[in-house]
Formats: structure tokens, sequence, C-alpha cells
């Protein structure tokens, strides 16, 4: 699946394809997930191409600094991240593509990033984060 995306402010605009569609949506436990909330989905590492704004995206990395982080300078949005679990994927935010949001989905898996399965071999949901629709 072919998808457009972009920061919140534009200036940062890509293009990717998605490994298996939004099949692999899920949320991460882990410390830096935890507090960022995004909602990734993974592409291929050869399929992400920035259109626009490669000189203001910034990176960050931390711990084993395996995962490379990547943000808009300017309005600080997360766009994707080169994942620590799979090098050769990226992590891409879900509510940065054309016509998606992450309350589109119903239920969303949630994995244990806390025992990150680089370290323990295997890769565990935990549950799931569901969104419920409001009745008016």
């Amino acid at each position: 699946m072919d998808v457009k995306g972009s920061c919140h402010c534009g200036s940062v605009k890509f293009q990717a394809r998605l490994v298996d569609g939004l099949k692999t949506v899920r949320r991460c436990t882990c410390s830096y997930c935890r507090m960022r909330g995004a909602v990734p989905v993974s592409a291929e590492l050869g399929s992400l191409t920035i259109l626009e704004g490669a000189a203001v995206l910034s990176r960050y990395q931390f711990n084993t600094k395996t995962a490379e982080h990547f943000f808009c300078s300017k309005c600080g949005i997360y766009t994707h991240h080169r994942r620590r679990s799979n090098p050769n994927h990226y992590g891409v935010n879900l509510a940065c593509l054309e016509g998606c949001s992450p309350f589109d989905l119903e239920e969303i898996p949630v994995v244990d990033g806390v025992n990150h399965p680089s370290d323990t071999g295997k890769l565990t949901i935990l549950g799931s984060m569901k969104f419920v629709k409001a009745i008016r």
C-alpha cells in the first residue's frame, strides 16, 4: 500500500510503501513511545522517501541508539522512526498519513516495549487500546 504523508506544518512531506497496509499498526509501552503516544505502521526501510523538508527533520536516539526517531524541527511532530525491533523497517506515524487517523481504527494492539523484542527474542502483545465513538 503506497501512502503519502506530512508533519503538522507541512514542512516535511514523504511517501512510503506500507509492509501490510494497516495490519502492522500498534502501540508500544517503552518509555519513549509511552510518552509520545503515536500509532505507527510498518514500511520497508528502502521504501520511505522524504519528498520535502529533509533539512528540517531532527533525529533522536536513546539507550542502544539502534532506533532513530525523526520529527519536524518546526512543529515537533514525529513522522517516522527506524525500528529497533526490525532495523529493516520504519515505523511511520499513522496520524501523518493522508486520509488516516488513529481514531478511524476501532482497536490497536499494544506491544511490550519495556521488555523489548530485541532483548527477549519475542514480540509480546499485552492488550489493545480501543476507541469507541460516542453516540450523539
